[in-house]
């Protein structure tokens, strides 16, 4: 660090380093801090505007409370970065997202700092409701903090967590960051709601009678909450919502005047029970690029801060989410019955084209997983044909309504599952591990993994065309080049195709891991099946594979663990048919944060790794044939004659 260029920053190795500077001299430390933080995300790319609208909040909670024996809760953790540079990692910020390197969300095994690993939204009250509630009984005297913003509150769980806190005595302090974002733009009644407080006549009579309720008072803490009671009549009509709940509500307030903050937080930690104080905040505060485009800079790659971030000229790989996003408007302009749903993840899931050609039969549904699927279900129960486009790991989160209310009831949603598998640098909370393990055991789903970007667009068709619930799920990223083509085309359901005919060993490959599995077939001169369907699974050619070969290999990008492997093993076990068989995908452990290959090879599944294993497993079973003794003939006894 230049010692020169921060030198408050440089000193602060700890919240208590922060803590002995002089009030005077935080907003110094803020601006140090978003100096520093636009130059270290600028080198190495990561979430970015989250963090710089947050670096006074953060600033502020670390000056006023006694960190980490008091508890700081981040939503989601898309603004964590200020907090992990005041928290004794700034000398590593650069190595965000990296093999080997810091987190990108907070991580309890990380630092003491890091009190709840997050990355899925809207967990921070319940969680920091849970330690204030534990720590209660323990007496321990400590403070919680939950601070949620970036969409958080638009999810359904924050509701739950605000319904629980209200009907306790709790004391917990929520801090609503509200900048009008999650990664798209914040949608839905919650959010028209928080823009009427702001842009009422009342907004700034508000603003300056709760500024004016939290300056310190010099009187008995009693007198302070008494006080604080009648004066808190002439602010409650914004907050209504939360008082209703339960929740003493004050704000808004200006989340970038450090001063301010500080002086409310102090005045807040001294009161008690259910508290809401609820900050205005800009994404991308302080880098003009950010501001005015916050979706384009909420994750950056490395860029030159005076430039901004630049598009390559060169021609880029066409992704699956493009595949997606293309045979969505594609037949969309074929049938007006489809319909296109996600929970705040439009840019992310290929939805801004489709947004903009079908306004009224796109639904951004905000952060809400598991009303995105009972809302297709309700769809589909009139005939519309609706497509829920979701990241694998956010389908999680909505399993219970993709059984319950679309698979009991056999209805016909498709589901495009974009980030199946490894995901990169987002890492363990993103991962899309698990999908295939837990869709194939629903009752009535289909469920696809296509090999390539023809193949995807050939099963979304396939997909749209069933009268069930059916799954397509796709990686991160671009595959590996194959032209695609623009005809609907669908794929025979259940079906696998053989791409090479070898002798004696057989790969069976389930998604994007089939050109790997392709070019080690070639190598060991073995068959290569493309098994594009997890469910149905195509149980007469796996038997006929079996009989004519010796050993059996299969290869996954999810978890080996009652994944597409165990269902050929499945059918192997029926059949009987005595073939070696061998299951390759993701451990039983997750991955650290690293690049997708990385990841790969670190799973096992990259060229090289599924060459040497198969070759390893190859020379074991030769190892076993060798080893198996001959077979002893057994003497007959001659039987006993009466004497």
């Amino acid at each position: 660090m230049d010692e020169t260029r921060y030198p408050l920053l440089a000193k602060i190795d700890c919240p208590a380093d922060l803590r002995s500077l002089r009030p005077d001299q935080l907003r110094s430390v803020a601006d140090e801090l978003r100096g520093f933080l636009l130059d270290s995300i600028a080198s190495c790319g990561g979430h970015f505007g989250g963090g710089l609208g947050a670096v006074e909040i953060t600033t502020a909670l670390h000056y006023v409370f006694n960190t980490p024996h008091d508890r700081i809760v981040w939503d989601v953790g898309h603004q964590c970065y200020p907090h992990k540079i005041l928290t004794g990692r700034k000398d590593r910020i650069t190595t965000i997202r990296t093999q080997g390197g810091l987190a990108p969300f907070p991580k309890r095994c990380e630092s003491e700092h890091d009190h709840f690993g997050t990355g899925h939204s809207s967990t921070s009250i319940g969680a920091a409701l849970g330690m204030a509630i534990a720590s209660a009984k323990q007496n321990t005297g400590r403070h919680v903090i939950a601070v949620i913003g970036d969409g958080g509150i638009t999810g359904g769980m924050a509701y739950e967590a605000l319904n629980h806190l209200g009907a306790s005595d709790a004391n917990l302090l929520v801090i609503l960051n509200d900048n009008e974002m999650s990664i798209s733009p914040n949608i839905g009644a919650m959010t028209n709601y928080l823009t009427r407080i702001l842009s009422g006549q009342m907004s700034a009579t508000i603003s300056k009678s709760s500024e004016k309720l939290l300056q310190p008072i010099p009187f008995a803490n009693e007198f302070v909450e008494r006080i604080t009671e009648h004066v808190k009549g002439v602010v409650t009509p914004p907050g209504t919502l939360f008082e209703e709940l339960g929740v003493s509500y004050y704000g808004p307030a200006n989340g970038h005047d450090i001063n301010s903050l500080t002086k409310i937080l102090q005045n807040l930690k001294r009161l008690k029970g259910p508290r809401l104080l609820h900050i205005c905040t800009v994404k991308g505060k302080g880098y003009a690029k950010a501001e005015s485009d916050p979706v384009g800079y909420h994750a950056v790659p490395t860029f030159e801060p005076e430039v901004g971030v630049v598009k390559s000229g060169a021609q880029p790989k066409v992704t699956y989410t493009k595949v997606f996003s293309d045979w969505l408007c594609d037949i969309a302009k074929q049938d007006d019955r489809v319909m296109a749903i996600t929970p705040a993840m439009r840019e992310g899931s290929g939805l801004v084209q489709f947004s903009k050609e079908f306004p009224d039969r796109y639904f951004d549904v905000a952060i809400a997983e598991q009303h995105s699927v009972t809302l297709a279900a309700g769809m589909a129960c009139e005939n519309a044909k609706p497509v829920v486009a979701i990241y694998s790991t956010f389908l999680q989160r909505a399993y219970d309504q993709l059984i319950h209310d679309v698979a009991v009831q056999n209805l016909p949603v498709m589901f495009a599952i974009d980030r199946a598998g490894v995901v990169g640098g987002d890492g363990q909370t993103h991962a899309g591990s698990f999908d295939l393990t837990y869709l194939r055991c629903v009752p009535n789903m289909v469920v696809m993994t296509p090999g390539d970007e023809n193949e995807t667009r050939r099963m979304l068709y396939t997909a749209y065309l069933q009268e069930c619930p059916a799954a397509v799920r796709y990686p991160r990223g671009s595959g590996p080049g194959i032209p695609v083509e623009p005809e609907m085309k669908a794929v025979e359901v259940g079906k696998a195709k053989v791409i090479r005919q070898g002798k004696r060993i057989a790969i069976l490959a389930f998604g994007s891991p089939v050109y790997d599995a392709l070019e080690v077939g070639e190598q060991l001169d073995a068959t290569v099946v493309n098994m594009r369907f997890v469910k149905p699974i195509d149980q007469a050619l796996i038997i006929d594979i079996a009989k004519a070969h010796d050993c059996i290999v299969t290869v996954e990008d999810n978890a080996v663990m009652g994944g597409a492997g165990s269902a050929v093993n499945e059918v192997l076990a029926v059949s009987r048919i005595p073939v070696c068989i061998k299951n390759l995908g993701l451990p039983d452990h997750y991955l650290d944060h690293a690049t997708r290959e990385e990841q790969l090879s670190d799973a096992g599944l990259d060229t090289v790794c599924i060459l040497k294993s198969i070759q390893q497993f190859v020379e074991e079973i030769q190892e076993k044939k060798e080893k198996k003794p001959a077979a002893k003939q057994v003497r007959k006894r001659k039987p006993k004659t009466a004497s």
